[in-house]
């Protein structure tokens, strides 16, 4: 945890909230073994929205979309943040862990030096939805012992706003509550909002911190800007903003979004598949240890 909050409780009123600097669909694709999903934060947008590395969306209520999972695969170098939104999920491995991950519980894993795992559904029929966040890790902290922790639905802090906007607190700090998991570096930021129609949501975020929201249910407006479903909106970083506001549309049913912030690295990235290190020496190495089985051992 940071000495000094990146986020306190806003004021009444922020006094410069951030603007919309650009809209991101995303691109279908597969992953694991023939996934389909939605990559919302690509390769190319990582400088911008350092030190995030990827973010990927998925949701079917189609079997085939999914059932197959994410048979064993390699990490090394970062962290990834798995939120149920609605399914099961059961994750195991190199390292003997074992752990179900069901609707609104989060697993976060540091890959650290590396790990090979595996997620498999535990369904055969149903909606399986959800996102997987890649955070990236500081260059003393890539060659770390892996870690990860489950945490069920129950165990996310939450609160409810005046405007009645619920607010699960996955990571950081918003108005008061602290989050399940802090990180010293990048100080990450992630909630999940489910705001009623027309009511608003205001957080504070430090201007040098990249953020942008994911909205996956309704429509959302930040600035006068309308940010419509299954769309990443990424926040501008003027220089003496001081958080953002966040609107849902009239007319609808409820919005429910991502905001996700954190403090750059400004470090340089070399990413080969899994593998996310900081040269492309590094890369060769961790791709020999991968080889030569010493990954994950």
């Amino acid at each position: 945890m940071n000495a000094v909050n990146p986020f306190p409780t806003p004021p009444a009123a922020l006094r410069r909230p951030r603007t919309v600097e650009r809209l991101v669909t995303g691109r279908p694709t597969s992953d694991g073994a023939g996934v389909k999903l939605t990559r919302v934060l690509t390769q190319g947008l990582q400088k911008r929205l350092d030190p995030f590395l990827m973010l990927d969306a998925f949701g079917s209520d189609r079997a085939e979309d999914y059932i197959a999972g994410f048979p064993d695969h390699p990490h090394r170098g970062f962290e990834t943040v798995t939120y149920m939104i609605a399914g099961r999920m059961l994750h195991r491995d190199s390292a003997g862990h074992e752990g179900l991950l069901e609707s609104g519980g989060v697993q976060w894993m540091s890959a650290g030096r590396g790990v090979i795992h595996s997620e498999i559904p535990q369904q055969q029929e149903g909606r399986m939805e959800g996102f997987q966040l890649w955070l990236n890790l500081p260059a003393k902290d890539k060659m770390s012992a892996p870690w990860y922790r489950d945490f069920a639905a129950a165990e996310l802090p939450r609160f409810t706003t005046a405007a009645g906007v619920d607010v699960v607190v996955i990571a950081g700090e918003s108005q008061g509550v602290q989050g399940a998991v802090s990180r010293e570096v990048t100080a990450p930021l992630y909630l999940d909002l489910r705001l009623p129609a027309g009511a608003a949501f205001s957080q504070a975020l430090p201007p040098g911190y990249n953020a942008f929201l994911y909205v996956y249910r309704g429509e959302l407006t930040v600035g006068g800007t309308a940010v419509p479903v299954r769309t990443m909106a990424i926040l501008g970083n003027e220089a003496d903003s001081d958080g953002v506001v966040i609107e849902a549309a009239q007319g609808t049913a409820e919005t429910r979004a991502l905001l996700i912030a954190g403090q750059p690295l400004n470090e340089p990235i070399a990413q080969y598949g899994p593998f996310v290190m900081n040269t492309e020496q590094e890369i060769y190495q961790a791709v020999a240890d991968y080889r030569a089985g010493r990954l994950g051992g």
